[in-house]
């Protein structure tokens, strides 16, 4: 399958909207309309380094989308890049489409300057793990969280 990626247009926000409702609930978070709209108004700032890309198939239906961000790694003095969310519609899973879009954005890190990009999934998530072992390296980093 070819799968192109693109930045989301005004008429992609009701595609967006369900892939990223079924990305929540593939990880058991609750989304609100606030939610979506504070994303979707990230997405939209020019001047904000939070972005998204949309995998489109060959029919052009919107198939997967990713949020990555820029983030800043003290000890290299350099911002690194940070995939906060990548999901692809469950049918559309085994296609190739993650292939093409950690394609698309290590071709996005090189050029923002990114040393590489890291992120994180649930330790059960086999079938992206596979993926994911397969394109890039699993580190060592244990993560943790500190809640307010």
């Amino acid at each position: 399958m070819t799968v192109t990626l693109s930045a989301p247009q005004d008429t992609d926000h009701a595609a967006w909207t369900q892939l990223y409702r079924g990305y929540a609930d593939y990880y058991g978070m609750p989304m609100t309309q606030e939610t979506l709209d504070t994303v979707w108004s990230w997405i939209q700032q020019p001047d904000m380094a939070f972005y998204c890309r949309l995998a489109k198939d060959e029919a052009g239906q919107t198939i997967g989308l990713m949020h990555y961000r820029a983030m800043p790694s003290p000890l290299r003095g350099t911002h690194i890049g940070f995939l906060d969310d990548l999901y692809v519609d469950p049918v559309h899973r085994g296609s190739g489409a993650v292939d093409s879009m950690l394609e698309a954005l290590r071709d996005e890190a090189r050029g923002h300057g990114w040393p590489f990009v890291r992120w994180i999934t649930r330790e059960q998530n086999y079938r992206a793990r596979g993926v994911y072992d397969r394109l890039a390296t699993h580190t060592d980093w244990q993560t943790y969280q500190l809640d307010t």
